[in-house]
């Protein structure tokens, strides 16, 4: 007599899948699903030999963000590059100037309380600034004339950055709050710019505006740039950038950040008569 799993092939085909996935869930090896049917994955993080984390935007304090990334000159120098976001919204910033006693990056943070604080524009051997400088509304030196460019507070407690050759600056009819000057610009409205500069791989000090207005200052602490391959790096670069200015790179180039669990010291050759300080 036939037997009923004959008569029933739907029946049989049953019995034998229960016959084959039997082994498998006793080894584990089915695959594990989610409560939506949907497998869950992580994006890894991209981080240097260190296990620094690198072209990734962290926030450390409001309006305040951080990011390394790693850039790489046609002459095959490279360096790790620091950079500060800042939303102008958020954060307060001022010029600090001591010419008769320069201190040292470490001793501007002590004594400004700021959670950073990095060099500004060029002075010369007397600690006087080689061009405007603007600290709390009271005024140093003189502008650049057709050259050059300016990182700049008004009376509103609006953040500006500008060339000068495009936009002088006119001492009856501004009354600003905090200035400094530097040169060459790198970068205007999005374009890289033209300038005479010398072949010299050196540390870099960058103050640059995007396109959504936000400041950010990019620093280049090893040897590694001229300012021609430089700015060609600020246009290729993914920042969005709209305008750049080059500020005292070399021995100036330095920066203090301590906000939000995250410490940054990039300590300057020489100490600093003048320096931005960012609230």
């Amino acid at each position: 007599m036939p037997t009923r799993f004959a008569r029933s092939p739907i029946v049989l085909a049953c019995f034998l899948l229960c016959l084959m996935v039997a082994p498998l869930m006793a080894c584990q090896i089915l695959p594990s699903l989610t409560g939506n049917g949907t497998p869950s994955a992580t994006t890894p993080t991209t981080a240097d030999q260190n296990g620094q984390a690198v072209d990734v935007w962290n926030k450390v304090a409001p309006g305040i963000e951080i990011r390394y990334e790693d850039w790489k000159s046609p002459g095959d120098n490279d360096d790790k590059v620091t950079i500060l976001r800042l939303d102008p919204k958020h954060v307060h910033l001022s010029i600090g100037y001591k010419p008769d006693h320069s201190p040292s990056l470490s001793e501007w943070m002590k004594q400004t309380h700021a959670l950073a604080v990095l060099n500004g524009g060029y002075f010369d051997e007397h600690n006087n600034p080689a061009g405007l400088l603007v600290s709390n509304g009271e005024a140093h030196g003189t502008s650049y004339q057709g050259f050059g460019g300016m990182l700049s507070v008004d009376g509103d407690g609006s953040i500006h950055l500008r060339s000068l050759r495009d936009t002088p600056y006119d001492p009856n009819n501004e009354q600003l709050q905090q200035a400094t000057q530097s040169s060459p610009m790198l970068m205007v409205n999005g374009q890289r710019t033209t300038f005479n500069a010398n072949a010299v791989s050196d540390r870099r000090t960058v103050v640059a505006r995007d396109k959504q207005g936000r400041l950010l200052m990019i620093l280049s602490p090893g040897r590694a740039f001229t300012l021609d391959e430089l700015a060609d790096l600020l246009v290729s670069s993914d920042l969005s950038l709209q305008d750049a200015l080059n500020l005292d790179g070399g021995a100036s180039t330095g920066l203090y950040l301590n906000a939000g669990g995250q410490k940054v010291t990039i300590d300057p050759i020489t100490t600093l008569p003048i320096v931005i300080i960012i609230k």
